[in-house]
């Protein structure tokens, strides 16, 4: 017979637990306890769920009818608006990212899950797979409210679903910069001064207006930002004008549009993990 052990890890965590299937087996099931617990602040708090959903939504409308969007594009400016939107609501989405966990180390939960038996890595899992769900549902939102406005999509469900993948992959690697940051910030009334700092990249980008539309040297650094390169490419997947001004980085935005999150979360990634592993030693 073959003894099963558990072994410590530094923080308290779940070094070991068998092998094989087991580990794995634990890791699935720690991971998904962490997941239901952030589901579950969901329908005690369900504000703040509605009004991370409700402020693109709000956004899309004063740019659409107010503001006025989709400047030096030929074509529909709505159909050039909503893709853009989608991307920014996938880059913003790190604020929520960062709030959650700042608000988890400043009453010491992450500690608590730290000194128990279970899988160190379960916690960002968790964190991850519940904002990857809620990104999923702001989706669904912004584009509901997109096809009321006017916004349409032309080449098929397959294509769609391709873009769909691609916002979804930026906010991915998006989610491990804001668990980084969060974790080197510390508090939450810290968020608010990096918030500051991600604005701008924001807005530097083709979401609201076409690179032609700008100075030469403005509209190249804006054409190789991530979110451009991810706009640009959901745009051309559903069918919507983009306003190209035939650049490398417009002429090939749907593989940067995978390379640019995929570069990011091999920076982020390990960073994030490894400052969690050193937290409270």
């Amino acid at each position: 017979m073959s003894a099963t052990t558990t072994v410590t890890g530094p923080g308290g965590g779940l070094a070991g637990h068998g092998g094989g299937p087991s580990r794995i087996a634990w890791a699935l099931t720690d991971s998904w306890t962490m997941t239901r617990r952030e589901l579950a602040h969901w329908a005690r708090q369900p504000v703040e769920v509605v009004v991370g959903l409700v402020f693109p939504v709000m956004l899309l409308l004063m740019f659409t009818y107010l503001v006025g969007g989709g400047r030096g594009v030929d074509g529909d400016p709505t159909e050039f608006l909503v893709p853009g939107m989608l991307a920014l609501t996938m880059a913003f989405g790190l604020e929520s990212t960062m709030l959650a966990v700042t608000q988890d180390l400043g009453k010491g939960v992450i500690d608590r899950f730290r000194s128990l038996p279970m899988v160190p890595g379960a916690v960002l899992v968790g964190r991850s797979a519940a904002d990857m769900l809620q990104s999923a549902a702001a989706l669904a939102v912004m584009g509901g409210v997109g096809y009321a406005v006017g916004w349409r999509w032309h080449n098929g469900a397959s294509a769609a679903l391709a873009a769909v993948g691609l916002l979804l992959l930026l906010r991915f690697a998006m989610l491990w910069v804001g668990i980084l940051l969060a974790m080197v910030a510390g508090r939450p009334e810290l968020v608010q001064a990096v918030q500051i700092l991600i604005w701008p990249v924001g807005f530097l980008s083709n979401v609201f207006a076409a690179p032609a539309s700008m100075p030469g040297w403005l509209g190249a650094v804006v054409e190789w930002n991530p979110m451009s390169a991810t706009a640009t490419a959901v745009r051309e997947l559903f069918g919507n004008p983009g306003g190209a001004t035939g650049s490398w980085a417009a002429e090939h935005a749907q593989l940067l549009a995978v390379l640019w999150p995929v570069a990011i979360v091999a920076v982020f990634f390990p960073l994030a993990v490894g400052k969690f592993a050193r937290l409270s030693r």
